[in-house]
């Protein structure tokens, strides 16, 4: 494959590896060998062009001077950042050394991989690293912090990640953002929509907190925090009772659409409102004109799945295309993700094989702060690499306490010295994305891009394929899964004729065209893969797992002594913590602000611009008070994780439970109780 390495000067293609939905076509400007600008790639069919702040200054974060050049040895106390550079030898050799101590003491079960897609490179997220723990035989790691609570709840009713094209939506003449902050976070299909509202389309904005997303709507809705599957089944309500609903699609695509229009009838518009704090008329009138317009789209964001109730909420929200026909109309439907289309062998990338028969105990990285500090046998060992998880994981002072134990040996391997970072044994310099060779798949659009190295490796970094084939070798593993090029994991992952949308995707065409789509083909009257192969409003295989057979609302957990609900969302500049300590974007986004209803502030003392202090049992933090209108009363919502910064507390996963959801061990970060109070 032609790298771009070589050549100093020039325009070259490339995609975001960030987090996100849009996984946008780049092209990189360089000059003299380095990176000098990043605008988004004009022949990209769905980003056209566009890129966010984020992106565009990028170049900030590569050549930042903070960017890690060599191995650290720690050489203070856990947690101080006191560390000596040593090179890439002594680095693997230290590793090897503990390691090969703890698996004879111990076994391999004492050490644990902590990731996750902090770069969305599938090689990067998973492939040497998953071959080389499989082989080792560590415990494995549940990845289950973003979508799986969702993900599973919407897999009941569809039968897996399809949904609508959204180059479809186009179409659209109804766009329903449900909880989800597409500015900040799926910004190309606000941009489709901006397009189609020009054309008549009206954009509704559902969510507990009118962030830029809730500005721009032509109706923003708020609604109380985990009570979205009411709201849900309000709308069905009426949409039944009014004769809305489209008979023939849901005799020919569907099953229980009886149980359902009977089941429903409990879910009355006044019942709701008490539910969700929307007003009555407000859900007759959203029903209403969700029930009349065609083509309508639901756009079912992240943020919904991280309550208790989060699969429920998700499966629920499901179900309304079907009453309304809507998956039959080009630009109708609903997207959760899209990932099914661009399924590859992750068999073969990750080589599951090398387990050989061995069945190592599985740990929910929700949960890392118990399991660094409760189970038995202990974990001595973590490996942590594209994650940050001293900020991202909920109940941050458990993970903190856990990280700070001196018999458990720490590696990290980033570009930065994260807040995780500080309390590591050892520190490994990690390549950026533009120094990597990966391919991508986009969880919205439906096309694979492939990266080419752009730049030479800053300082020493390495990529995760190279830190893992060094620690094959020094652990005298000699499977030939573990010495497989970049270029041969790509081939082996797209090898994959189990996935008929596919075809035509391979490393070739990846490098002749930079992105290629899937061959799609519309959904129906494709049979579904659910157990009836129809959309699944009554679901059997709910009932036999334990669940309600029909969507249900049940409310959240956390009762108790504290008032507020918290809601600690994502913000505009950051992508977790990935930017939140570089200078630029921290520029952009100004300070860390806690959004608090008048009514609410007025009770408590506080004015606009105070520092406020949130707290729970759990821990505390503090922000400034953001007064207004933009959250219900009793609810209170932050935007962003940042950095830990000149002793100021901004840790909002302090207060966040670890319990898990209802489904796929999913995250709660958004179903908390706190307290506020003024700071002196």
């Amino acid at each position: 494959m032609e790298s771009y390495v070589h050549q100093k000067d020039g325009i070259f293609k490339s995609v975001c590896s960030l987090d996100c939905p849009d996984q946008c076509g780049l092209l990189v400007h360089k000059k003299d060998g380095k990176i000098v600008k990043i605008q988004g790639d004009p022949d990209h069919p769905v980003t056209q062009g566009n890129i966010c702040n984020k992106v565009r200054n990028m170049t900030e974060r590569i050549y930042d001077p903070k960017r890690l050049k060599t191995p650290l040895k720690r050489t203070g106390p856990k947690g101080s950042a006191t560390f000596e550079p040593v090179s890439w030898d002594e680095a693997i050799e230290t590793i090897r050394t503990r390691w090969t101590e703890l698996i004879e003491k111990e076994g391999p079960e004492s050490i644990l991989p902590y990731s996750f897609y902090g770069n969305m490179g599938n090689l990067t997220a998973e492939g040497m690293d998953r071959r080389f723990f499989h082989r080792l035989g560590s415990s494995r790691l549940e990845r289950a912090i973003c979508t799986p609570a969702g993900s599973v709840g919407y897999q009941y009713t569809m039968g897996g990640s399809i949904g609508t094209d959204p180059e479809d939506t186009t179409e659209t003449k109804l766009f329903v953002f449900w909880g989800i902050n597409a500015v900040s976070t799926n910004m190309h299909q606000i941009t489709i929509a901006q397009k189609a509202r020009k054309n008549g389309a009206k954009i509704i904005v559902i969510d507990v907190h009118k962030n830029q997303t809730g500005r721009m709507a032509d109706w923003f809705i708020p609604i109380l925090p985990g009570t979205d599957s009411a709201l849900a089944l309000g709308i069905m309500h009426v949409l039944f009772a009014e004769g809305m609903a489209d008979e023939t699609f849901l005799k020919e695509y569907t099953v229980g659409h009886e149980e359902l229009r009977r089941h429903v009838l409990q879910y009355d518009p006044d019942t709701v409102a008490a539910i969700t704090g929307v007003p009555r008329e407000d859900i007759v009138e959203l029903a209403r004109l969700y029930g009349r317009t065609s083509p309508s789209l639901i756009r079912i964001g992240n943020g919904l799945q991280h309550h208790d109730n989060g699969g429920m909420i998700v499966r629920t929200i499901a179900c309304l295309p079907a009453i309304t026909g809507q998956w039959t109309v080009k630009g109708g439907g609903a997207i959760k993700g899209n990932t099914a289309f661009l399924a590859y062998n992750t068999k073969a990338l990750q080589r599951p094989d090398l387990l050989n028969g061995r069945t190592p105990r599985v740990i929910n990285m929700n949960q890392l702060g118990k399991a660094l500090l409760e189970i038995d046998p202990p974990i001595r060992s973590l490996f942590v690499y594209s994650s940050n998880p001293a900020v991202v994981a909920p109940e941050a002072n458990k993970v903190r306490k856990g990280l700070e134990r001196e018999d458990l040996f720490t590696v990290v391997h980033d570009l930065f010295l994260t807040e995780t970072a500080r309390y590591a044994d050892i520190v490994l310099p990690a390549s950026s994305a533009f120094e990597n060779t990966d391919f991508y798949t986009s969880y919205w659009h439906h096309y694979t891009q492939l990266q080419r190295p752009v730049i030479e490796k800053y300082g020493e970094s390495k990529s995760n394929s190279e830190v893992f084939r060094l620690l094959a070798e020094a652990m005298g593993f000699d499977d030939e899964p573990l010495k497989d090029s970049d270029e041969e994991m790509i081939r082996q992952a797209l090898d994959y004729p189990a996935n008929p949308w596919l075809d035509g995707i391979d490393f070739d065409s990846l490098s002749e065209k930079h992105f290629v789509k899937a061959k799609r083909k519309a959904i129906f009257p494709e049979r579904l893969p659910t157990p009836s192969g129809k959309i699944e409003l009554y679901s059997k295989k709910m009932e036999q797992a334990g669940y309600p057979a029909l969507p249900t609302h049940t409310p959240l957990l956390e009762t108790g002594e504290y008032p507020f609900l918290f809601v600690p969302g994502p913000n505009h500049n950051f992508l977790n913590t990935t930017f939140s300590n570089n200078e630029k974007h921290i520029k952009l986004e100004k300070e860390p602000k806690l959004h608090i209803n008048t009514k609410d502030a007025e009770e408590k003392g506080i004015e606009n611009g105070d520092s406020v202090k949130i707290r729970n049992d759990r821990g505390e933090c503090v922000l400034t008070a953001a007064v207004g209108e933009n959250v219900l009363p009793g609810v209170v919502v932050s935007q962003g994780l940042w950095a830990d910064k000149d002793g100021k507390n901004y840790l909002v996963n302090a207060l966040t439970p670890d319990r898990l959801a209802d489904m796929g061990g999913g995250a709660t970060f958004f179903s908390g109780r706190v307290q506020i109070e003024k700071m002196d």
